[in-house]
């Protein structure tokens, strides 16, 4: 799929950041000591990407070619930026210029979201799009009822048609409740939450099957909800609430 015009932006002052980081810390007469810190570095640049967890040829509504290119360049895509961003900062001294970390940090909160929200993205589909348990119960008693959620989730999501954002199903450990939140990019998110459900609306997740419809896809995403992975979330986020005493 060919990305949009915003999506090439990102990328390329994205990528402009990383070389010139790379290029102003290549050029730091510390190079090897440094080198050494980002091998010393625990977890940094060993981010994997996660299979899909369904048959992408089961989807209702959702092709396998859509979710598979969703998956196999723009998911992938973060986890190697993030992987590469990492080794960056391991590489950061005193001298290092601000501006340099302050992109590299930018770009480490992108691409760390943008891979957390796309696993949730792709766990939670699979199924036939039907809620039950404790997630169910815990919806209405948020909403009202499962359908005025529905419509206000789905509301959420046409609002972010014109192809950037996320929608999310959040429970906030700061007030203990579940609440459905908007993010314009990457890096809006609530600061203290567990996502229960999680929608993708930058284009490259319908714009192949659905074009500018934007609201047909909205639906297709809702016949295949996977009920047992929110309500496996929700219970994770309650027993961890309980820990967090909040």
């Amino acid at each position: 799929m060919s990305m949009t015009r915003r999506d090439a932006l990102t990328i390329t002052a994205g990528s402009a950041a990383l070389a010139a980081g790379r290029s102003a810390l290549a050029g730091n007469n510390k190079a090897p000591a440094a080198a050494a810190a980002a091998a010393a570095t625990p977890g940094a640049g060993k981010h994997s990407v996660v299979p899909l967890p369904f048959d992408p040829r089961k989807l209702s509504g959702i092709s396998e070619k859509m979710i598979v290119s969703h998956h196999d360049n723009n998911y992938a895509a973060a986890v190697k930026n993030l992987n590469k961003v990492e080794l960056d900062l391991a590489t950061v001294t005193k001298d290092t210029p601000g501006y340099l970390v302050a992109g590299l940090r930018e770009r480490e909160l992108t691409y760390t979201n943008s891979l957390i929200l796309h696993e949730h993205y792709f766990k939670n589909l699979g199924g036939n799009g039907k809620l039950s348990g404790d997630v169910e119960k815990a919806i209405a008693a948020a909403y009202g009822s499962v359908a005025r959620w529905e419509e206000l989730f789905h509301a959420t999501a046409v609002s972010l048609g014109g192809g950037s954002g996320w929608v999310i199903l959040d429970f906030n450990f700061h007030t203990g409740e579940l609440r459905t939140y908007a993010s314009g990019n990457h890096t809006q998110s609530v600061a203290f939450g567990q996502p229960i459900l999680v929608l993708d609306m930058y284009e490259h997740a319908y714009a192949i099957d659905y074009g500018a419809s934007h609201a047909k896809y909205i639906d297709a995403f809702f016949n295949n909800i996977y009920g047992d992975a929110l309500d496996d979330r929700l219970g994770r986020a309650r027993r961890a609430a309980k820990i967090l005493s909040v």
